[in-house]
């Protein structure tokens, strides 16, 4: 048996969040096809859909053996190194964050505080909904302040990203990064939140007046 786990979008399209199937010894692609098959109103267009295999972003062709996790998630709306990594549903707290990086060799701390505004679209927003996947989310955190600290030594980051109900000016993610050097402090912070909006699997659901929709990169699709 595998068990399989769908996220955000897709997880409203199936119904469903979990499931155990006996599909071990296939491929990452013949578990979607039998979820899409389950599931009719599950996307059909894998180009849509990115896969993950225990936690690591996946090929379609790779292999699936008994026991594996297998997930399927929309594209996400992402020495030194993590000093403070974490998925929150409490209130954001930038001090924290600084704190978390602060050293006597570090000559600056940069922050970035991401806030939830009132309009998007030409629309008013009246709240969103983060949904993240918890274990790989806060792995590819990680892997994003290594990055940092690799391109910029002596750097130290710390990310804390929300989940569930936010309201409009609470704050969604906050990067804090130290440097030896003011400059590295700025580069590093302004790649760290890039690259987590890029690969870190925490998808926003935004709630207007026409409705709610789940944003994923460029792309908007509807919330069911």
């Amino acid at each position: 048996m595998i068990t399989v786990r769908l996220f955000a979008r897709l997880r409203e399209q199936a119904g469903v969040a979990c499931e155990q199937l006996d599909l071990a010894g296939g491929t990452v692609a013949e578990v979607y096809e039998a979820l899409v098959h389950r599931h009719p109103g599950l996307e059909p267009d894998r180009a849509l859909v990115r896969p993950a295999r225990n936690e690591e972003f996946a090929s379609w062709e790779d292999a699936v053996l008994e026991g594996d996790e297998v997930a399927f998630i929309p594209p996400v709306s992402g020495g030194a190194g993590a000093e403070l990594v974490e998925l929150t549903s409490e209130p954001l707290d930038v001090h924290r964050t600084e704190v978390a990086v602060a050293h006597p060799g570090a000559g600056a701390i940069c922050s970035f505080t991401g806030i939830v505004r009132d309009n998007n679209r030409g629309e008013a927003v009246t709240h969103l909904e983060y949904e993240a996947y918890g274990g790989m989310a806060e792995r590819e955190m990680r892997r994003i302040a290594e990055e940092v600290a690799e391109r910029w030594p002596g750097t130290r980051v710390a990310m804390v990203h929300r989940t569930g109900r936010l309201e409009i000016g609470e704050a969604s993610v906050v990067i804090s990064v130290s440097a030896p050097r003011r400059p590295d402090a700025f580069e590093g912070c302004r790649h760290a939140i890039e690259r987590l909006k890029q690969s870190v699997p925490i998808w926003k659901k935004e709630f207007a007046r026409s409705g709610a929709v789940w944003l994923e990169g460029p792309e908007v699709r509807p919330a069911s």
